[in-house]
């Protein structure tokens, strides 16, 4: 559920100590502040040194869809920079969280100049494909009911403590079949 990157968090704090502070730096958001929003337009990738942010794309009937909680080392706006294009879905912090933000034109510069820097971003492009994947295929496989004590166990060894609507979005079922699941237990 809550995905890290220590690889990527050690690259860009090289980074960060060699570049000027106008190319990388440090910025700070309060818990439910937003990070990204949806169909707006980025100048920056940002990548989470410390902290919890939520992933979701909202419907245009106000529902949530939440792919994904990101943590220590993980990108936000790569896709949108490698694309050029708005932001696909919200990035909200869940925690106070801390991240390094770069330019678009700084992040495209580390891919053309920094090998392992390109080679660590297309890798974990890669995993995020997989993951969702297997989180598509674990959703059709599986009851709610398998996938919210999974969800539960999860939050349990992570030290998390997701509201229901958080939980009912990642599970992609509405909070009323959530509470009926809840209960059930």
């Amino acid at each position: 559920m809550q995905q890290t990157n220590n690889i990527i968090l050690s690259l860009i704090e090289k980074v960060y100590a060699n570049e000027s502070s106008k190319n990388v730096s440090l910025k700070k958001y309060l818990k439910g502040a937003d990070i990204l929003k949806q169909g707006q337009i980025t100048q920056h990738v940002l990548i989470v040194k410390n902290g919890l942010v939520k992933c979701f794309y909202s419907e245009e009937n106000c529902k949530e869809f939440i792919f994904d909680f990101l943590g220590s080392g993980e990108v936000v706006g790569e896709i949108e920079a490698i694309r050029h294009i708005k932001c696909l879905c919200n990035i909200q912090a869940v925690t106070d969280v801390e991240a390094y933000s770069f330019s678009t034109s700084c992040f495209h510069s580390l891919i053309e100049q920094n090998r392992e820097f390109r080679d660590v971003i297309l890798g974990e492009l890669a995993e995020r494909l997989i993951k969702t994947s297997q989180r598509a295929s674990f959703q059709k496989a599986y009851s709610a009911k398998y996938g919210l004590l999974k969800l539960l166990d999860i939050q349990k060894e992570g030290n998390l403590k997701l509201s229901k609507s958080d939980m009912a979005s990642y599970l992609g079922i509405d909070i009323r079949s959530l509470n009926r699941l809840l209960h059930a237990e």
